[in-house]
């Protein structure tokens, strides 16, 4: 029999959106399969996405340079992607990184500023004193360095990339539907998608879901990750913090202890009309197993005693904050066994997965997808596209 398409891809978010569009240059007969996003997410029971917000830091300083690579082939491709969809979802605000001063080699930051000299990033060091002076919005440990990437970092409006990745991957042919995946079975000469009340055939599927890609049985056998919960605050500026705060870059702050670390997005305009300042750290409250525990924690508003740890944080490091009000909202990072993103077959050789952002992956989306693109086409990764480093364990 025929398949309905050559390649059905499972999941309308960062990865799914973008691998579609690269795709889509190479091959015809897709299809794009998601639901959007839910209006009421207080009473919504099915499937959520992480990309349901309006900022990510992006950046390419990282002390791994898989991560650093993925990352800077992405920002490649911003300015191409809002010309071509005219979508503006990139700010170049900056990275900051504050923390005690590196030792080249040693800890994230001593290992970040050898990746940097590896692929000539212009990070700028700045001591205690030139830190202070530059960013007095921040009352950091008077120890502690920064590391300025100025050009090619700041945020991205997740919502408003997955938007220009579907509106071109449609233009380049693809079809979008607007369902969620409840089965997938490879039937030996191609493979059948429940998608609704409607069952869809395709020579090949791409599974990306995030972190609900061992829900509603989309894989021979679960991929080996770590759903986790995160929570994330947001302070409500007026005019009076919007002074102070208005022209600050993406910031991460190193604290004591790795769960006192934190990353801070600049003040961002929301779909309410008020300006956020949004704030989340490392702590790993709670994994899930199941599609209703993870759809019961994005119904919630995030895990209080973590809203509380964020809020003792920010009021070290922002006393300006102090008269803004704060709410919070649940997020999820889902984690693989070796910190990268999987993109590879499963045992099925119709049937591919491409997860696994480990909490960093917004900023590296289209280059992810980019990658599930070709190893739909090609069959395989090759060693410039980190097929070793990428290739995933199922459980």
């Amino acid at each position: 029999m025929a398949a309905d398409f050559k390649t059905i891809i499972l999941g309308r978010g960062m990865m799914g959106a973008a691998a579609a569009r690269h795709l889509a240059g190479m091959s015809d007969g897709i299809a794009l399969i998601g639901p959007a996003e839910p209006a009421d997410r207080k009473s919504h029971h099915g499937v959520f996405a992480s990309h349901y917000d309006e900022a990510r830091i992006t950046r390419t300083f990282d002390d791994d340079v898989v991560w650093a690579t993925l990352a800077s082939r992405s920002l490649d491709r911003y300015a191409e992607i809002e010309a071509e969809s005219g979508i503006r979802f990139y700010t170049e605000a900056g990275c900051l990184f504050a923390g005690p001063p590196a030792v080249r080699g040693e800890g994230y930051l001593g290992r970040a500023l050898d990746v940097a000299d590896e692929m000539r990033l212009p990070v700028k060091s700045l001591p205690p004193d030139e830190l202070s002076r530059r960013f007095p919005q921040f009352a950091f440990n008077p120890i502690f360095h920064g590391y300025l990437e100025n050009r090619r970092a700041g945020h991205i409006n997740p919502r408003a990339l997955v938007r220009a990745q579907a509106l071109l991957a449609e233009r380049g042919g693809v079809r979008l539907i607007d369902a969620t995946a409840t089965a997938v079975r490879d039937a030996g000469s191609h493979v059948e998608v429940t998608a609704g009340s409607v069952r869809y055939t395709a020579e090949k599927v791409l599974v990306a879901a995030g972190g609900f890609s061992n829900f509603n049985n989309l894989l021979p056998r679960p991929v080996d990750i770590r759903v986790s919960a995160r929570t994330v605050a947001f302070y409500e500026l007026g005019a009076s913090e919007m002074e102070i705060f208005g022209g600050m870059p993406s910031t991460i702050v190193f604290g004591d202890r790795e769960e006192d670390h934190v990353y801070i997005l600049p003040p961002v305009r929301y779909p309410d009309g008020k300006a956020y300042l949004k704030l989340g750290g490392d702590t790993e409250s709670r994994v899930f197993d199941t599609l209703a525990a993870a759809s019961e924690w994005f119904r919630a508003d995030g895990d209080k005693a973590e809203r509380e740890h964020l809020a003792a944080i920010a009021s070290t490091i922002m006393p300006g904050l102090k008269s803004s009000p704060i709410t919070s909202a649940p997020c999820v990072a889902t984690y693989t066994r070796d910190g990268y993103p999987y993109a590879g077959f499963t045992e099925s050789p119709r049937i591919a997965v491409l997860t696994g952002g480990n909490f960093v992956a917004a900023k590296s989306s289209d280059e992810i997808g980019r990658l599930g693109a070709v190893l739909i086409c090609d069959g395989g990764l090759g060693e410039s596209d980190f097929g070793k480093e990428l290739t995933p364990v199922f459980r």
